[in-house]
């Protein structure tokens, strides 16, 4: 086949549909990635705006622009959009873009997944925008501390818009990170093994696994408030055996590892860019990999350091403050192995590099202030002042924005296939690196001199006046450079000339096709050799383009990639991937009917919504794969492979491992609430408790028996080439069983009356889902069965099956014991 045969049987295969129903149906993850880009940068914007409220509000004592309610919304908005809509988004979208290409792959692991987080993403966003708009906006704080969010002191719909909205977009996070962590384990190129994968895959692993086990807290503090604003379940009441604190170590659980999985991606942009304007090799890959993975897993052991002010024991106090300041060690390799690169390469001061060196000025004063604050007796001076708002502003926009620009200018001449002519960006950057500055290091200053966060106004004998109108006068030059910034690259990806392929000379594969992307990548996948394969074979290029890799061509008519051994990269399977479809955008559309009906208090909406869900998440996998006992497909190079349909280990397989881990930390998340409040909150459990009887213990045992036995004895039968009918029929009868059992622990209290009756409400009601969620993906596998769609050789639905069976077994067995543990000790 020549080569632009080639391309066209390529092109109509991967290609989206045309006009405005491509942008509804598309699965492609150039496409996506390119949505993920541009909301996030709207989002920006108008986070950008609202900072621009503030300082306009602090740049005078006694100001009128604002009165303190309007105040109130707009800086929680701020802080809400820049967070969550924002700065995690724009990792989604680098990497969901990004990642298969640098990876050597066509696409990602699950398409239609990117897509329908992506749409909750902007579903979730348009719900808190629309409530801005409406001026019925969050006004909390974007760290929405109760009690003052509880029923009592916030009792309109402002505060639900927040935790309903939030919990909406965070869906899209969490299939963002599945999705990350299953493609660059699965989904590269031939050969890649872990040690040859560029450092930025490192980076987006270690995120996304950061993601599936640090967001779960907040969802479920999330759920906690709303349930206690919504149905009076008193999780944060003290009065009834709740304790406002819970929220905080909820929320601080997810909140101090998000200002890593913020960093980390924004490093691992440095750490891929900085060697190519330097002219060499990054130094020291091995132990930039070690101190990524020590970050993400240090952070987690921080999160108290936020609440040093709340009365914790002094004993916490130094083993959190030792942990905050030892934090600093692998930050510091990372910097030490960057400065090391510069100095044995040549760096070219080119746009992206003075990004990159404002970057290190930055983000070295703003970890600096942060070692300042771990420090606990300086913490108690500094705590709620605007010290804390500028070593807040230096980290995140200093160690994400800043990085993220150099990415940008980067990776430009990708995305629009265009060199840079107009400099605009140069003048922007000068800006936006001095402005920066003027603004919170006046900020700082105010901090110092005892200025409050969060007060709308202040008078004008106060120490800060000045401080205040110089750090505005600064933040609006902040603005102009951001503006330029954007102005910058519109022009330039409309206007200027079209460029060379690899512009900056780059080793990795994405510089390896033409730009802009086609929507297939690679005209065939190469096989890798090498940390910087363009630079070991600079004609791998030519050789993709001509059909000489693996996979090459489209005579099947239909999507294929290939997974990998984790390992060492050798090619296992051959993955299937599905078409355009508006699957992804009509389910996202549904879950939001979920949130929309709890945020409205329509109820009835709720378990409508949730079945149309389930309707669609069925369709769903009924679509995946291809006709039964397909056999090794040719794959090029002599190599046949089976289809990952046939496997032990799918992609989805592995979706699920993780999705469950997820699972599992919100699982976690919860035991820990419960445990916190028997531990610190009075009458636990509540005299009046009586042990519910053995009914529920016998159904819950008969259940988890049946699920876990019958999975087993389902696997057996198929691997003897027999169809697993009856032992499928007992998982759907043990997660009945389970239900059952949860079912009958709620009719035995009431939820409202104490929180100890309420956190049992919560662990049957997630013991419910948990166990449903199988005896609906049993039904759903027996039917297949029944359609001759499994056998011994297809048998990989079964194996998903049983990760999810024993998982609710066990999360239903263990909730149930906690609730009933208190009655039988007592």
């Amino acid at each position: 086949m020549s080569a632009i045969r080639l391309h066209k049987a390529l092109g109509r295969v991967w290609a989206s549909e045309p006009g405005w129903r491509g942008w509804l149906t598309t699965v492609n993850h150039t496409d996506l990635g390119r949505m993920f880009l541009f909301v996030a940068a709207l989002y920006f914007v108008i986070g950008g705006i609202l900072a621009m409220l503030i300082r306009a509000q602090l740049a005078s004592p006694r100001s009128a622009f604002m009165g303190p309610e309007v105040y109130a919304q707009v800086f929680t908005m701020h802080g809400t959009i820049m967070m969550f809509l924002f700065a995690i988004p724009l990792f989604e979208g680098v990497a969901v873009y990004l990642l298969p290409k640098l990876l050597g792959s066509r696409d990602l692991a699950f398409p239609r997944l990117t897509a329908y987080g992506f749409w909750c993403y902007a579903f979730g966003g348009a719900m808190l925008i629309f409530a801005l708009l409406a001026g019925i906006a969050p006004d909390g704080g974007w760290f929405m501390y109760p009690p003052l969010t509880g029923p009592i002191y916030a009792p309109g719909i402002n505060t639900d818009f927040w935790l309903i909205g939030i919990t909406f977009v965070e869906i899209s996070a969490i299939c963002a990170a599945v999705e990350i962590t299953v493609t660059v384990l699965r989904c590269r190129a031939p050969g890649m093994s872990l040690d040859r994968m560029p450092i930025f895959g490192w980076y987006a692993l270690v995120t996304a696994v950061m993601i599936l086990t640090g967001f779960p807290p907040l969802i479920l503090g999330s759920i906690l408030l709303e349930l206690e604003r919504a149905f009076g379940m008193p999780f944060f009441q003290v009065a009834e055996g709740g304790d406002s604190l819970l929220w905080q170590h909820l929320f601080w659980l997810f909140g101090h590892p998000e200002v890593y999985i913020i960093f980390l991606p924004a490093a691992g942009i440095v750490s891929t860019v900085l060697p190519v304007l330097a002219r060499t090799t990054l130094l020291g890959y091995g132990w930039i990999v070690a101190a990524a993975v020590s970050l993400g897993v240090l952070s987690f052991g921080l999160w108290v350091h936020h609440m040093f002010t709340t009365g914790i024991p002094h004993m916490g106090l130094a083993f959190f403050s030792a942990a905050s300041t030892l934090v600093a060690v692998p930050t510091a390799v990372q910097i030490f192995a960057w400065i090391g690169t510069l100095w044995k390469g040549r760096p070219a001061l080119r746009l992206p590099m003075l990004w990159l060196l404002s970057f290190f000025a930055t983000f070295v004063i703003g970890g600096l202030t942060g070692v300042m604050v771990a420090v606990v007796p300086f913490d108690w001076q500094v705590h709620d002042t605007h010290f804390i708002v500028a070593h807040l502003h230096y980290v995140l926009v200093g160690g994400f924005v800043f990085p993220m620009l150099a990415g940008l200018y980067y990776w430009l001449p990708h995305l629009t296939g265009r060199r840079r002519f107009f400099r605009i960006g140069e003048i922007a950057f000068w800006l936006v690196a001095v402005s920066f500055h003027v603004t919170f290091l006046a900020v700082h200053w105010a901090g110092l001199l005892g200025q409050r966060r969060r007060t709308f106004t202040f008078g004008p004998d106060d120490a800060w006046s000045l401080l205040n109108l110089v750090a505005s006068i600064g933040s609006f030059v902040l603005a102009i450079g951001f503006a330029l910034v954007i102005l910058d690259v519109l022009v330039n990806a409309l206007i200027a000339a079209r460029g060379t392929r690899n512009p900056w000379g780059a080793g990795t594969l994405e510089w390896a096709m033409p730009t802009p992307p086609a929507a297939y990548n690679f005209a065939s996948l190469p096989e890798v050799a090498d940390r910087d394969p363009l630079w070991a074979d600079p004609d791998l290029p030519v050789r993709i383009a001509r059909g000489e890799g693996y996979l090459a061509g489209a005579e099947r008519g239909r999507r294929e990639i290939l997974a990998v051994d984790v390992a060492s990269g050798r090619p296992v399977q051959v993955v299937v991937l599905p078409g355009n479809t508006a699957l992804p955008i009509a389910m996202s559309a549904a879950t939001g009917g979920i949130f929309l009906g709890l945020l409205l208090k329509t109820y009835w909406l709720v378990p409508l919504a949730a079945l149309v869900v389930a309707a669609m998440a069925i369709r769903w996998v009924w679509c995946l794969g291809t006709d039964a006992d397909a056999g090794p497909q040719a794959v090029g190079h002599g190599l046949r492979l089976p289809l990952a349909s046939d496997s032990a280990d799918p992609p989805g397989w592995w979706g699920s491992l993780f999705l469950i881990g997820t699972s599992l930390t919100l699982f976690g998340s919860l035991l820990f609430g419960y445990a916190f409040l028997w531990t610190v909150a009075p009458n636990w459990p509540p005299p009046s408790y009586l042990h519910s009887g053995w009914a529920s213990p016998a159904l819950a045992g008969i259940g988890s028996l049946l699920a876990c036995l019958g999975i087993r004895l389902a696997q057996r039968r198929l691997r003897r080439g027999r169809l697993p009918l009856v032992p499928l029929g007992a998982v759907t009868a043990g997660c009945g069983a389970l239900v059952a059992a949860a079912v009958t622990v709620m009719a035995g209290t009431s939820h409202d009356a104490h929180a100890y009756d309420a956190v049992a409400w919560v662990l049957a009601g997630h013991a419910i889902l948990h166990a449903g969620v199988p005896g609906l993906m049993s039904l759903v596998v027996l039917a297949a069965a029944l359609r001759a769609r499994l056998s011994a050789a297809r048998s990989g639905p079964v194996h998903v099956l049983r990760l999810w069976t024993d998982h609710a077994a066990a999360v239903t067995v263990i909730g149930l014991v906690a609730i009933w543990l208190p009655g039988w000790l007592t």
